[in-house]
């Protein structure tokens, strides 16, 4: 088995930075979408190029208004949960899975267009990146070292182990 490294406080420092920056990422973009009364996944759905008949099925009349909520749902919430540290494995799990199906709406694979994008990529993107720094976080606890799992991991620790 092996044995879980000491971390220095720059490394712990620089994981925590990193979930921060994400939750701030995810959670602007909800919230963006949250207040723009226009705004709507249908477009982008549509305009897929790999899976189209998933992403077009995503975009139907029956589906948008749903995917839409869920959206900005799963953005708001990721973001805040990253932010203050609670249950940031189930937050890096469904941000990994949203990301990932912003990534396979439009891939930067070879032979197929470029979806909306601010460059050109070959394989990697923007949401590929994301979500694999998201997989790190998912890996290493940061939110028992800054965060409110920090204070509720104190307590357990203390209700357990009472001083006489």
């Amino acid at each position: 088995m092996v044995q879980n490294p000491k971390f220095t406080s720059v490394q712990t420092f620089s994981l925590v930075l990193m979930r921060l920056l994400i939750g701030w990422h995810f959670l602007y973009e909800g919230v963006i979408k949250l207040y723009s009364p226009s705004w709507t996944a249908k477009g982008y759905l549509l305009s897929a190029t790999y899976m189209q008949s998933f992403f077009k099925w995503l975009a139907s009349e029956s589906m948008i208004s749903i995917v839409d909520t869920l959206n900005i749902a799963a953005l708001v919430l990721v973001g805040i949960s990253l932010i203050i540290g609670f249950k940031t494995k189930w937050a890096s799990i469904i941000g990994i899975g949203l990301l990932l199906m912003y990534y396979f709406a439009h891939p930067p694979f070879p032979g197929y267009p470029q979806g909306p994008s601010e460059g050109s990529y070959w394989l990697v993107n923007k949401n590929l990146i994301e979500a694999a720094a998201l997989f790190v976080v998912f890996l290493f606890p940061t939110d028992f070292v800054f965060g409110i799992e920090k204070l509720f991991n104190r307590k357990k620790l203390q209700t357990s182990n009472p001083i006489n």
